[in-house]
């Protein structure tokens, strides 16, 4: 059924009328604790389901970005599908909450998972757990308890998996909308009102995802910095303490920052908020050099001079790993010494 969204509960927006498939009303009861079933059964096997996130979140600013995700879940007819968006940024930027926002927004429960380079693919799907009785019990994933109850799934850090773990996801991620478990020995079907995105951190800590996998997760919607109203409404919701010169402070160094294309985080400048205002209470710093403290210790010595900081930054996105260079010289059977005596020969 269609209706009317003019509320997106717990992402902190006002919005005009919208068509959708989902009930705003739903994401009431999310907050308030929806009763999830606990156990399911596949066949002839019992499986153990997971709760979902109990605190919700709000999402400040750039009010585009939940848009595109709600508009990346809605289903025009009963026959399209949702897409599986990717949300690429900075560490700090806040990918998890932006999601899980939208989550609360859709009116579904909201599952994470989070992914590391161990991730296996029974990790992401159900994991065998020996009873005190000694027999078997299986226990599904959050992704997975998500598909049976039609809740909504954040893959968090997902470039942090390996190609194997995706593998595993490839039939979820397309028009067929399962999984497989070898574990288990099941095929698990995703409920119609299952939804899905993954977020991932731009930086170098991070796997490439193979392009078959890319090609299932779109479109991607990328965080950029925010601006310095937002950023100011940012600070002040998660540090609703800090008085305003602080917030001023902190604001005007992080938008600096931006400037210069650091990766400094909002969440760098909540922590180095708290910090302050600790080292203030406690030790009696005055505020300007409890912030200045807070932010070496935080960020590290030198942070401040953004000039030196950006420019350190330049040179090592654009150093050669030489030592990789001439090794994979080596494995192409190229012998490094055959390069200098060609050179002496031209030389000649």
């Amino acid at each position: 059924m269609f209706i009317h969204v003019d509320t997106l509960v717990g992402s902190g927006y006002l919005m005009g009328p919208r068509t959708a498939n989902f009930s705003a009303a739903t994401a009431v009861s999310s907050r308030q604790g929806t009763s999830i079933m606990t156990t399911t059964r596949l066949g002839d096997v019992e499986i153990q389901l997971v709760e979902p996130v109990p605190r919700p979140v709000r999402w400040v600013g750039q009010e585009e970005l939940l848009r595109q995700i709600l508009a990346c879940w809605t289903t025009i007819t009963d026959t399209d599908l949702p897409l599986c968006p990717r949300l690429v940024g900075k560490p700090g930027m806040g990918k998890t909450t932006l999601a899980q926002a939208a989550g609360q927004a859709y009116g579904k429960p909201v599952f994470i998972f989070q992914c590391t380079m161990d991730t296996r693919p029974e990790d992401l799907l159900v994991t065998p757990v020996i009873s005190e009785k000694g027999t078997i019990k299986y226990h599904a994933s959050s992704l997975v308890t998500a598909m049976i109850v039609g809740g909504v799934a954040i893959l968090d850090e997902a470039n942090r998996m390996s190609e194997k773990s995706w593998a595993s996801l490839a039939p979820l991620l397309d028009n067929r909308r399962y999984v497989e478990s070898q574990i288990a020995g099941v095929r698990v079907e995703s409920s119609d009102d299952f939804r899905c995105c993954v977020t991932m951190n731009d930086d170098a800590s991070t796997y490439e995802i193979p392009e078959y996998i890319i090609s299932r997760l779109q479109p991607m919607i990328t965080l950029e910095y925010p601006e310095r109203d937002d950023e100011v409404a940012i600070l002040k919701y998660n540090v609703d303490f800090a008085p305003d010169d602080l917030l001023a402070m902190c604001a005007e160094f992080l938008q600096e920052s931006h400037r210069y294309r650091l990766d400094y985080s909002t969440r760098d400048g909540i922590h180095i908020m708290r910090y302050a205002l600790k080292l203030e209470d406690q030790m009696g710093i005055e505020r300007n050099a409890a912030f200045d403290q807070a932010v070496k210790q935080v960020l590290g010595e030198g942070a401040d001079d953004f000039e030196a900081r950006a420019r350190g930054a330049l040179i090592d996105d654009n150093m050669v790993d030489f030592n990789s260079f001439f090794g994979a010289l080596g494995d192409a059977g190229i012998d490094v010494g055959d390069l200098d005596d060609d050179d002496d020969e031209d030389d000649d």
